[in-house]
């Protein structure tokens, strides 16, 4: 049986594509048939930072519509024959979405993937309300701000109460926290919540601390999953969010400022 991850957040700007993208790679990555889903109607950024807006003919919403097949419009990724994007419309109307066409889509789905990853826009609007709906687990991802905790804390709210998991009365969607930009020097100075304030204003599971990284942007331009850069912290902190996720030990990195070794004490660090 499928498992739904939701990524999602109450204010934009988080890096929910940016972890949708590298969280679907890293599964697939693992062995694990995968499907990511843009449920950004009207701006549609899994495509680019996937790297095959140029391959979009169909999407989600022709889908919806009977326009088109599921397998006419995903796309199969070009560096892991096990991941398939499903892109949003850029020039459809939200409320073209419907509960019972996403509900179709994510069944037909489940028949044949592991993992369906759905990245949610921010907010409550419809595209959320319905990529959070169907949700197994959700991936709660914040920047160490009060705003940004703030408002993620609403989420929390939505995701116990208006699920399907809920209206059923199953066992309650699976709640991971992502701590996104993060930088112990400006926690330091006071600049930034520590992971510990955020952990205590939301109380959830912390799957991954990503690190204030330039080559997150490098990644996003270059139309390659972030995680696919090995040498980067933050390629190295969605591989350990990966697999954490799927039952591994890993300890947290990151979280503390790096002390620099004697030769980079005296000749500097660039």
């Amino acid at each position: 049986m499928a498992r739904i991850i939701v990524v999602t957040s109450g204010k934009g700007g988080v890096g929910k594509t940016t972890t949708s993208a590298a969280i679907a790679m890293g599964l697939a990555k693992k062995g694990h048939k995968t499907a990511v889903i843009d449920f950004d109607v009207g701006l549609r950024n899994l495509d680019l930072i996937m790297g095959c807006e140029r391959r979009v003919i169909y999407d989600l919403i022709n889908v919806i519509n009977g326009e088109a097949s599921l397998r006419q419009a995903l796309i199969k990724d070009k560096r892991c024959n096990q991941l398939f994007i499903l892109p949003a419309s850029q020039t459809r109307d939200k409320d073209a979405l419907t509960k019972e066409g996403i509900g179709k889509i994510l069944e037909e789905l489940a028949k044949d993937f592991k993992y369906i990853v759905c990245d949610s826009p921010a907010g409550i609007e419809r595209g959320a309300n319905l990529a959070m709906y169907f949700a197994d687990d959700a991936f709660v991802v914040t920047n160490p701000e009060i705003a940004s905790v703030r408002d993620s804390d609403r989420m929390l709210g939505i995701l116990a109460s208006k699920s399907r998991r809920s209206e059923n009365d199953e066992e309650a969607i699976k709640e991971y926290l992502l701590l996104t930009r993060y930088s112990p020097k400006r926690v330091k100075i006071g600049e930034m919540l520590s992971v510990e304030d955020v952990q205590d204003i939301l109380s959830l599971h912390l799957l991954g601390v990503i690190p204030e990284s330039k080559s997150v942007l490098n990644a996003s331009n270059s139309g390659t999953p972030v995680i696919l850069n090995e040498e980067s912290n933050a390629g190295q902190a969605y591989a350990d969010v990966v697999a954490r996720y799927l039952g591994e030990d890993k300890p947290h990195r990151f979280i503390d400022e790096e002390k620099k070794g004697l030769f980079r004490k005296i000749f500097g660090s660039k």
